[in-house]
């Protein structure tokens, strides 16, 4: 008997996850018939990455769920992945410079939304029963539920270079500019500080990331696909340029793959000037 859900296939009561790997290794123990069903479904996955995509559209299935803030740097690349992967989502502004993530009397019960997000940060992924409040993990749970398009190559050593590119953002550059250290800072010592602080992290990260990439970047990070590299790329080029700005000549690769960003629907729609909750400019 075979029941199709928005958490997978159940074939002869097995779940097994609705990813094209899962599908391809259950059809090597199954049947001729059974065989046939499955690939007959593994093409759908494969090629258009589409049944859970019109399960969720067309079933009443409750839709995603993002809790963002619209400057997020962490919430933009989630944001990416979520274009990227062609899936609708409800959107939930945190406004962090009003303390909603602690203060019921602005939006949020505290203990409901650290119970969401138990850090109180942005961004949190709720999918039905499933809660997921780290960027990278909500990405990497995007990719193995919604394969199409793939977020990290085949090649192990692309992969690695991705794997290098996003933790150089997330340990050597985020975390030095986000809202709360520099906040931070600037009640410890000085807002003179605070930009030489966030300069030198970002000029930091950016040499690494230069050096890093300069041979394997193509149209983007690591060739002519976008893979999770971009994801991680993108906002961050984009708060040094907007937030910072931070000069982006002594990096040239860094600024050749953020112009081809602009180009993508999925990276201009993420960012953080066109969402809902940033500020009006009228």
């Amino acid at each position: 008997m075979w029941i199709y859900s928005s958490a997978g296939v159940t074939v002869n009561n097995k779940r097994v996850s609705s990813s094209p790997n899962s599908l391809l290794l259950l059809s090597i123990q199954s049947n001729r018939k059974e065989k046939l069903k499955l690939y007959s479904y593994w093409r759908t996955a494969k090629k258009k990455n589409s049944f859970l995509r019109d399960f969720m559209a067309n079933s009443g299935a409750e839709k995603l769920k993002l809790y963002s803030y619209w400057r997020s740097s962490c919430a933009h690349r989630v944001r990416i992945a979520l274009a990227l992967k062609g899936l609708e989502y409800e959107y939930i502004p945190v406004n962090f410079l009003k303390g909603d993530q602690f203060n019921p009397v602005n939006r949020f019960d505290p203990e409901d939304y650290l119970t969401i997000n138990p850090m109180g940060t942005v961004p949190a992924l709720v999918d039905g029963d499933i809660v997921i409040s780290d960027s990278f993990a909500i990405i990497m749970y995007l990719d193995e539920k919604y394969p199409e398009p793939p977020l990290l190559p085949r090649d192990l050593h692309k992969r690695a270079i991705n794997y290098q590119a996003m933790s150089i953002v997330l340990s050597g550059i985020q975390p030095h500019q986000n809202l709360a250290v520099i906040r931070y800072i600037e009640e410890k010592i000085n807002s003179e500080e605070k930009t030489s602080w966030v300069n030198n992290a970002i000029t930091k990260g950016f040499t690494a990331l230069e050096k890093l990439l300069a041979s394997s970047a193509g149209k983007h990070a690591t060739g002519d696909e976008i893979y999770l590299a971009d994801l991680f790329l993108a906002p961050q080029i984009h708060g040094a340029i907007n937030r910072f700005q931070i000069n982006m000549e002594p990096y040239p690769t860094l600024a050749k793959c953020y112009e081809s960003y602009n180009d993508l629907p999925a990276f201009q729609n993420a960012v953080p000037e066109k969402q809902p909750d940033a500020p009006s400019t009228s």
